[in-house]
């Protein structure tokens, strides 16, 4: 119901107040989100495409780099690990993290490496086309020895870790069942947004936050983006939750419903939907990692799972009111939720 899917203004404070006093380790693959911005006002006479005229150029932290961001607006404190270029746009991404207060110790520069950047030419708030220049990473073993050897450094000292897999090779078995080994040894919660390309292994990790979409094709079924009706009594995204249950062994499923809110499973526990905060929708863009920091770092900060899922699910509804990839500050975070309690 709506009343049980609220938390006491008290009771968040309290916890986000201890995001600041949380160190989280991000690895997974790294980009460069570039937007050129524009205007549309002829046909090239070379092809039936817009020509347009460019007024605007913003680079942004991508992938795993805007789960870090996140993580850093909403106060925590943040370790980076992953792979970049020696070239101009890793650069680009090592200084920009930097100036974010972003720690960078665990990015490692990989020769025959070029840095994932992704840029979209937008006209008129239209984006027209986006390109892509990346390569799967082949890292040399060395390279992948010192990426590992460095998460290893980071996760000891963290209070959580958090895995953001895009499929670009960065994340292999080895990498995930080493920091999964680190986190369990120091007794930290191990978070992960999987992708519909998922091949991983993630048994026993703390926290998943699949959208619609990618959990029914990691369950193995028929592709859904959506939920027709109300998803609690949804037949087909219980079973896709109780296959992930099982296959994933994680504490915690949370699959994000976009304007539905978000399905809460975990062994042992009936279903629970917690309804979206979303006042306006402008752009769900980002939205998935904003997810997944807030929870991840409300359960490092002493949240119960559902308390976790609900401040990520308020999280959320701030950042899809902005335009482009956005995060939450605590201050929206906190509005919030109090403009929920009021209401």
């Amino acid at each position: 119901s709506e009343g049980a899917a609220m938390m006491t203004l008290k009771r968040a404070q309290k916890l986000i107040r201890a995001f600041r006093r949380q160190r989280i380790l991000v690895v997974g693959d790294i980009m460069l989100d570039r937007y050129i911005s524009g205007s549309v006002e002829r046909i090239s006479p070379e092809a039936p495409v817009p020509v347009v005229k460019i007024n605007r150029e913003k680079t942004m932290p991508g992938g795993a780099a805007n789960t870090a961001v996140n993580i850093r607006a909403l106060g925590g404190q943040v370790d980076l690990a992953g792979v970049i270029g020696d070239d101009h746009a890793g650069r680009e991404l090592m200084e920009s993290l930097q100036r974010q207060g972003i720690g960078t110790a665990g990015i490692i520069t990989a020769s025959g490496f070029t840095t994932i950047v992704k840029m979209r030419v937008i006209a008129e708030r239209q984006q027209v086309v986006r390109v892509d220049w990346e390569n799967h990473v082949n890292m040399a073993s060395g390279a992948r020895r010192r990426l590992a050897a460095r998460s290893m450094e980071l996760a000891a000292a963290a209070s959580g870790v958090l895995l953001s897999d895009y499929g670009k090779g960065v994340l292999d078995q080895e990498l995930l069942d080493a920091i999964k080994d680190a986190a369990h040894r120091s007794g930290i919660p191990v978070g992960m947004d999987p992708k519909d390309t998922h091949v991983l292994n993630i048994r026993g990790i703390a926290l998943a936050t699949p959208n619609c979409r990618e959990a029914h094709i990691c369950a193995g079924l028929p592709a859904r983006a959506t939920i027709p009706g109300d998803p609690l009594h949804d037949v087909t995204l219980k079973r896709a939750a109780e296959i992930l249950l099982h296959a994933w062994q994680v504490e915690q499923l949370v699959i994000t419903l976009g304007a539905q809110g978000m399905y809460l499973a975990a062994a042992g526990r009936p279903p629970e939907v917690i309804p979206t905060r979303a006042r306006e929708v402008f752009d769900v863009s980002g939205a998935g990692d904003t997810v997944i920091a807030t929870c991840l770092l409300a359960i490092a900060s002493g949240a119960t799972r559902r308390e976790a899922a609900m401040l990520g699910n308020y999280a959320a509804g701030v950042v899809v009111g902005k335009l482009g990839t956005a995060c939450s500050s605590p201050e929206e975070l906190i509005a919030a939720i109090r403009e929920d309690n009021r209401g």
